[in-house]
């Protein structure tokens, strides 16, 4: 199985750097990792609705360059379905199975995802209500996808 995350902006905190790299480690021995990180659109603090989408759409598209014709791709959204770290293993194993090995996680600037890259998703996922950084998310994404991988191997994990 090849799994790749996409995300916007280049991450700066060391402390994420190294989480994601140690995880990166442990899933080395059961499949392909890599994540892919996409320019940020630069613009004021402060925006208009249009504006807001005009920069979407430039990080959208920067987004979809990055995704193989053949991937299936979780859009991480507020809408999207909220899964257990067990539906997760259970989606993983089915993809791998039945789909496509090749899974690509999306996880959008600080203003979301364009609607480009929602249409080309198969899936929505959400972590929950609440608003993390979504330079954090790579961390907790990467986490839940190695947690997944035991789980689906039986194998206890290990924190």
């Amino acid at each position: 199985m090849f799994i790749q995350i996409i995300g916007v902006g280049k991450l700066k905190e060391k402390y994420l750097v190294l989480g994601i790299a140690e995880y990166a480690k442990r899933l080395a021995p059961y499949l392909k990792f890599q994540v892919i990180e996409v320019a940020d659109e630069k613009a004021p603090d402060t925006l208009s609705d249009a504006e807001v989408g005009i920069v979407k759409g430039k990080e959208g598209e920067r987004i979809l360059a990055q995704i193989k014709p053949d991937a299936h791709v979780v859009a991480l959204s507020l809408d999207g379905a909220l899964w257990s770290s067990e539906d997760l293993a259970r989606e993983m194993d089915r993809l791998g199975t039945y789909g496509s090995s090749h899974v690509v996680f999306v996880i959008g600037g600080s203003h979301g995802l364009s609607d480009d890259v929602l249409r080309r998703a198969q899936q929505k996922l959400c972590f929950g209500r609440m608003t993390l950084p979504h330079q954090l998310m790579r961390l907790v994404l990467v986490e839940q996808v190695y947690r997944a991988v035991k789980i689906n191997r039986g194998e206890p994990y290990h924190k």
